[in-house]
């Protein structure tokens, strides 16, 4: 720390890196008494110096050099705002070599690399701070790491990608079909051009990835996460949970078990009293189960300029105030077992599957059959809608081994009576 007060480098001055520098901009006449000291933008890494020269209340911090914010002994935080895995991995690993503390949004980065980078981190003596990494502007890994310490977790699921929340709410709550909804979701910016990370549940993937790494004290990376979007989800499903009291909601889970971790995302049928089913827009939550806590939620914006921003600078001033106080580098990986992930074919649940049938006598009894032969239990039938000579059945199925549903429904698509299962999705 230099004598003058605590310097932060920004890599990236994007959408999130510009809400940072206005937070730490408008937190400037408060700093001395928040932090008993002062903290200042020494370096902001950019592509093209000229684009962002009117950002900046002062130009010259502007550069496109990392190695000179890497050379610079009076940098203390590097703030990654960058995304993606290069070069934001690179700059991030030299700078924990260097000595200095690091606070990351990127939660591509720290769901495939977070282990290796917190342990040099470790090995290093300096900080890796990455609350914003996951639900954006809800504080969620700082609580997993103090405030719940004192718990056993024992499942986590949260709304956790606001683009996919919006569409949902926009289907369930306007009627609007998926399209119309996802082409809404891009008009209004929620929702890249492409957004396929978002509607596949690959940026849920990552997220909860890094939750249950917290939560169990055990590695798991994206790689072992199941993940299905909703991109199959229909108005007539919308409209068939909600005769069934559920809502359908994109779900991003992470339990322990003792077979091991069960962690995955997917749509979801959940009851309308559950917490998560009020959850409406572009917001997110994260409900967490401990054996001491028994039930919290948190909630709040997921995403958004200021809200990461704010995560961001939480996590800025955690390291200042730690620097501040000659203690940094004393925060463990805490991740010290070492838990088996379940593959998805051996986890339960209960399934609401949607299918065309022959409109017959004798036909849901063959179908109940089929079921029963794959050790599936039939909880629920609903037949109330024709298309054209066939019918349309939906089952709700008891808590059932995914493989046993996968072969009851191999089996079934190959069936004479059956037109073609559309839709299967899993029931809380």
């Amino acid at each position: 720390m230099s004598q003058e007060g605590i310097n932060a480098a920004l890599l990236g001055l994007g959408t999130v890196g510009t809400g940072v520098y206005k937070v730490m901009r408008n937190q400037k006449p408060e700093m001395q008494q928040k932090l008993n000291t002062q903290l200042s933008v020494r370096h902001i890494l950019v592509r093209n110096v000229e684009k962002h020269r009117d950002k900046v209340d002062d130009p010259t911090v502007l550069t496109t050099s990392f190695d000179e914010i890497l050379e610079d002994p009076q940098t203390d935080i590097v703030i990654e705002l960058m995304g993606g895995i290069e070069p934001a991995y690179t700059y991030i690993r030299s700078a924990i070599e260097a000595g200095k503390n690091v606070v990351t949004a990127n939660k591509d980065l720290i769901a495939d690399h977070g282990g290796e980078l917190m342990q040099l981190a470790e090995e290093n003596h300096v900080e890796l701070r990455f609350e914003a990494a996951v639900a954006g502007g809800i504080p969620i890994i700082g609580p997993l790491k103090s405030s719940l310490a004192a718990n056993e977790i024992r499942t986590i699921m949260g709304i956790v990608n606001g683009t996919t929340n919006y569409i949902l709410s926009k289907m369930t709550n306007e009627g609007m079909d998926y399209e119309d909804a996802l082409a809404e979701a891009t008009e209004l910016g929620y929702a890249e051009a492409d957004p396929t990370a978002d509607v596949e549940g690959f940026d849920a993937g990552r997220k909860i990835a890094i939750l249950a790494t917290i939560a169990f004290h055990s590695r798991v990376t994206f790689r072992d996460v199941y993940t299905e979007g909703i991109t199959k989800i229909t108005a007539k499903d919308i409209a068939y949970a909600k005769t069934l009291g559920r809502v359908i909601k994109l779900i991003a889970m992470a339990s322990n078990t003792p077979e091991g971790i069960e962690v995955k995302v997917h749509p979801m049928l959940i009851p309308e009293t559950h917490p998560l089913a009020s959850v409406s827009g572009s917001y997110n939550a994260v409900y967490v189960d401990g054996d001491a806590v028994e039930d919290v939620m948190f909630y709040g914006k997921g995403a958004g300029e200021m809200p990461t921003a704010s995560a961001v600078m939480g996590d800025v001033f955690s390291v200042a105030r730690r620097i501040a106080e000659h203690s940094v580098g004393s925060t463990r990986d805490n991740v010290y077992r070492s838990i088996p992930v379940k593959r998805i074919e051996n986890t339960r649940s209960c399934y609401y599957i949607r299918m065309e049938v022959e409109d017959k006598p004798g036909v849901l009894a063959t179908i109940a059959s089929i079921f029963g032969n794959n050790s599936v239990s039939i909880e629920q039938v609903i037949q109330k809608n024709k298309i054209k000579k066939d019918a349309e059945l939906v089952i709700i199925t008891s808590s059932v081994k995914e493989r046993h549903i996968k072969d009851a429904l191999l089996i079934l698509e190959s069936s004479s009576v059956v037109r073609r299962v559309a839709t299967m999705i899993r029931v809380y």
